[in-house]
């Protein structure tokens, strides 16, 4: 407990959100807005790897996706089979379609094509361990995307290393944007999904902002399965007008495809598209949800991650693994699209696709 609380602490200090004598100081919410400022600034500059080793020969990758429905999941495979196809690499993706039978059965089929490397494409390593295991023990290397609640290797779960933007970086930069977006008065749902370590990590940090907010409410946490959002959403969005009315003014949920069922649901409860309840998405930066925030219709900020970036470093590091070399460490810093900056940093082409030069930089590494 004591280790959570620090942990917490930690998290609200760098948020510029202490409380004292229950209110937000004038300075604390100055604090947060520079913070705000900072993380819809425009990425320019590289900040990862510029050494490493050259090409692999010809390799397999299999990519099993936990739903190619969700645009995160996609919008990384698609990064991959980019990258790949400069090595010369042959790549496979296959879709999980949302069930951990069809994800089991995916990681199983790489083993069966005797795959070089696989990415777990949001796939939760320890949901997936016995298979994981097998493909491990089949000599397979093994890159997680948001299949863990932390970036970098896990020995344990037989990931070389696993991507994603520091998950509570995410989180304090969603809920941030929520208390400095209200003035300090926001009245809070979380979502998010207890099938996913990553997902907890994140609405558990996104909460514990909003508490600390002595203004703020923090109405409820719901936790309601991403893969079935479709049939879901709309019977909670409704539930949740009905218990809260005027008093819930932003959700926030661990994905935008939370929002792409909640929207529906809103505009048939005759709630305008820039009207409260205001959504911000922790992850991942899908294209409905830029289309949302450029129309100013039912969602106003998501904090994306950088997908086709990712899909490039994922084979940069299986090439690394290749060579028997450590992962990268690197770790993409978050982004927060909201109107102001939806236009930028490839926010016209509807995903997060940061104007660093990457391509080029891993090019050079690889010999390319």
């Amino acid at each position: 407990m004591m280790a959570k609380n620090l942990l917490k602490g930690a998290l609200l200090a760098s948020a510029g959100l202490l409380v004292i004598g229950g209110a937000a100081r004038a300075d604390d919410m100055q604090a947060a807005k520079d913070y705000i400022a900072k993380v819809t600034s425009p990425v320019t500059a590289w900040e990862g790897p510029t050494t490493g080793p050259k090409a692999a020969g010809k390799k397999l990758i299999v990519v099993v996706s936990t739903d190619q429905r969700n645009g995160g999941a996609r919008g990384v495979s698609e990064g991959v089979e980019e990258a790949a196809k400069v090595l010369g690499w042959d790549v496979r993706v296959i879709d999980g379609q949302g069930s951990v039978s069809a994800r089991a059965a995916g990681i199983s089929q790489a083993i069966a094509l005797k795959a070089d490397g696989l990415v777990l494409d949001a796939i939760d390593g320890a949901e997936q361990a016995a298979a994981v295991e097998d493909a491990a023990k089949a000599g397979i290397k093994i890159v997680g995307w948001h299949s863990n609640a932390k970036p970098g290797p896990d020995a344990k779960l037989h990931l070389f290393t696993n991507l994603t933007t520091d998950p509570l970086e995410v989180a304090k930069a969603a809920a941030t944007y929520a208390v400095v977006a209200s003035e300090g008065k926001a009245g809070v749902v979380v979502f998010t999904d207890s099938a996913y370590a990553i997902a907890i990590a994140k609405s558990d940090a996104m909460a514990a902002v909003i508490k600390a907010c002595k203004t703020c409410t923090l109405l409820s946490v719901e936790d309601t399965p991403l893969a079935d959002a479709a049939n879901r959403m709309p019977q909670l969005t409704t539930s949740l007008l009905q218990r809260y009315g005027a008093k819930w003014t932003y959700g926030l949920s661990i994905n935008d495809l939370t929002f792409d069922f909640m929207a529906p649901a809103l505009q048939s409860a005759g709630i305008a598209g820039g009207a409260a309840p205001h959504s911000i998405s922790a992850g991942d930066g899908s294209e409905p949800a830029f289309q949302r925030i450029k129309a100013g219709e039912y969602q106003v900020g998501t904090v994306a991650e950088p997908l086709r970036l990712h899909g490039w470093q994922e084979v940069d590091e299986l090439n690394r693994a290749f060579a028997g070399q450590p992962a990268s460490g690197f770790v993409a810093p978050p982004h927060l699209f909201i109107k102001a900056n939806v236009d930028k940093d490839g926010g016209p082409k509807n995903i997060y696709d940061p104007q660093n030069g990457y391509p080029e930089v891993y090019k050079k590494i690889w010999g390319k």
